[in-house]
């Protein structure tokens, strides 16, 4: 069974309605400010631990326990969870049943089994830091920043199975809110006590913090159980339904755990570089994930889309879907790697370069940067056809063993480079893994997915890098003739007024000159870009078919060569013949689709596991 198969085709009334309490633009509106917000303040975390601590041994200590809970998110709380409890919640609601059978049956074996798993950390936690990176100086720190970060995958847990269940009630707001509390708790504790504990006060922050995400969601939660309660009727849980889906997500399990081994080979290898390698490769990392991360987010907006034609066996609809995701997405990581190429250095030094962070610190984490960025299509890329392979009905193993291929070139390339060229090495590493896997992805999505035009979308691609790359070198060139900084302005602005100004102006000037490139460059780069309106012509709007998410799709979205008024007709005749062989009135068919096929295809856009964002 997998997420589409446990959603039903029609939810009864014991489901709850998605517009009590207020809208669901207003409810889509306020998950995506907690979100944002949640994000912003993961990002403002690491440049307050880059002032207070800078990239030393000791921030090392930290992001080798930070391994952890990074690990530990995606399993339990965003992917894995969500995936399992989700449908899991919908079928106990729609059969008539309540929450508490199966929160008195699964949440205390659940918290038991993963209790054990934190004892088993904190007990061997030395073992732990010796596995994860053995090549620390003085792993001291590390074993007992892991032994608090190892409370998280209690917490985590409970958070996840709290965020399932609520979403599964159509109550967004808390689940959404759930990382802005776990930063909050963070930067909390390093405010008031880094001054005393130093590091340490970040991982106390870890562990508060996870406390936080479930605290936020317990009012709501207990909301929900009462109310189940004095709806519902008691419902034994289907066991059944709990071993079928954790057998449908197994394959998305092994695929987030592949993709975070890229991390753990990282921090393996460089915890035998100098001091601070593994904290100059984690700020790298930081600032080149934003680009990536926006793309991603733009891509989702048209997942329902992809999962609908998928749903539909529109084969034609996925591949071009796919191309055009792949074009929106691959000018933004493209054109965000040249102007980080460019601008690493100013970059850096702008965001990074108070308190402790020094100028070595700067140029190392700015060289890391220039060749990390070079892996940003490779990453975006992937997670975009996971996706494209996670919209099927059951999904596959191929992409975690084409991630274990390029977690294979990872290491390789790592093990070969790392002592010569330090962390500048472990960046290369990453950009060669994954964009091999992101090109090994692409050519199975041709395979068994949709006939992708892979020379097409290369030839797009290879023109948004020279476009990119050209308007880079022109941003530099500008920048780099513009005065150094008076010193009032550096004085004012911590000794980077001139990095601010050389940013901003080569950021306009970027921008600006990418832009007009591609719209030199041909009609066909820009229509992916564009929305496609509605039609001023009369009919037009009757032509257009709704999509899952309430919108309307063009006729070019629909498989088939005419995709004209004769296609759409000839569409309607077959929708009303099958219509009367049903003993329905034609014209009826398409009135009972969204609660059908259209809802099993938004169920599939919210639980398809994304690219994580900044945390």
């Amino acid at each position: 069974m997998t997420a589409r198969d446990a959603v039903p085709d029609a939810v009864p009334d014991a489901v709850p309605d998605p517009a009590r309490g207020g809208s669901v633009g207003r409810a889509a509106a306020l998950s995506g400010v907690l979100i944002a917000g949640g994000t912003g303040l993961g990002f403002l975390r690491d440049l307050v631990m880059a002032h207070r601590f800078g990239a030393s041994g000791a921030t090392d200590a930290f992001l080798v326990a930070w391994t952890i809970p990074e690990t530990v998110s995606p399993l339990l709380i965003e992917d894995a969870m969500a995936l399992l409890m989700v449908p899991v919640v919908t079928r106990l609601l729609a059969g008539g049943g309540g929450l508490r059978a199966l929160t008195g049956t699964a949440l205390p074996r659940m918290v038991l089994g993963l209790a054990a798993v934190t004892l088993t950390l904190g007990i061997a936690a030395p073992a732990v830091v010796e596995v994860l990176a053995p090549g620390l100086s003085e792993p001291g720190p590390a074993v007992q920043c892991v032994r608090l970060t190892a409370l998280t995958v209690v917490t985590f847990g409970v958070a996840g199975f709290m965020s399932a269940t609520l979403r599964a009630h159509h109550r967004f707001g808390p689940p959404a809110a759930i990382y802005l509390a776990y930063n909050i708790g963070i930067l909390a504790l390093i405010a008031g006590f880094a001054g005393l504990v130093g590091i340490m006060s970040a991982a106390i922050g870890v562990a508060c913090g996870s406390v936080l995400m479930v605290a936020v969601q317990v009012p709501a939660f207990v909301r929900c159980l009462r109310e189940d309660a004095a709806r519902c009727g008691p419902a034994a849980v289907d066991r059944a339904d709990l071993r079928l889906g954790l057998a449908a997500v197994a394959p998305i399990v092994v695929y987030t755990v592949t993709r975070q081994a890229q991390v753990f080979v990282e921090r393996f290898i460089g915890s035998g570089l100098a001091a601070g390698s593994i904290s100059h490769l984690n700020y790298a990392q930081k600032v080149a994930q934003v680009p990536m991360v926006l793309s991603l987010l733009i891509v989702t907006v048209t997942f329902p889309r992809l999962a609908r034609a998928s749903a539909d066996g529109d084969t034609g609809g996925v591949a071009r879907r796919i191309r055009q995701d792949l074009v929106i997405a691959g000018g933004l990581v493209l054109g965000a790697s040249a102007f980080l190429v460019a601008f690493a250095p100013a970059v850096i030094r702008v965001l990074f370069q108070h308190g402790e962070f020094t100028a070595a610190d700067t140029r190392d984490t700015a060289a890391t940067l220039r060749v990390y960025a070079l892996g940003l299509w490779g990453q975006s890329t992937v997670g975009l056809a996971a996706r494209a392979f996670f919209a099927q009905k059951r999904p596959p193993w191929r992409p975690a063993a084409v991630l274990a291929g390029g977690l294979a070139v990872t290491a390789a390339v790592c093990a070969a480079l790392a002592a010569a060229l330090g962390t500048v090495a472990l960046a290369a590493a990453d950009a060669a893994g994954i964009t091999l896997a992101a090109v090994l992805l692409l050519a199975g999505l041709r395979a068994r997915v949709a006939p992708i035009p892979l020379r097409r979308v290369a030839a797009d691609l290879a023109r948004l890098t020279v476009l990119a790359s050209l308007a880079g070198a022109a941003a530099a060139l500008l920048a780099g003739a513009l005065p150094a900084g008076a010193p009032p302005v550096d004085g004012l602005l911590g000794g980077s007024g001139g990095a601010i100004v050389r940013l901003a102006a080569g950021g306009l000037v970027f921008a600006a000159a990418f832009a007009a490139l591609i719209a030199l460059a041909g009609r066909d780069l820009i229509a992916p870009w564009s929305i496609p309106w509605p039609s001023w012509r009369p009919g037009a709007l009757v032509r257009r078919g709704r999509t899952s998410s309430g919108g309307t799709s063009d006729p070019a979205d629909r498989t088939g060569a005419g995709g004209g008024a004769d296609d759409q007709s000839r569409d309607d005749k077959s929708r009303d013949g099958r219509s009367r062989a049903d003993g329905r009135e034609p014209g009826t068919e398409d009135q009972a689709r969204p609660a059908s096929a259209g809802g099993r295809a938004a169920a599939d856009g919210a639980d398809v596991p994304l690219d994580r964002s900044l945390r």
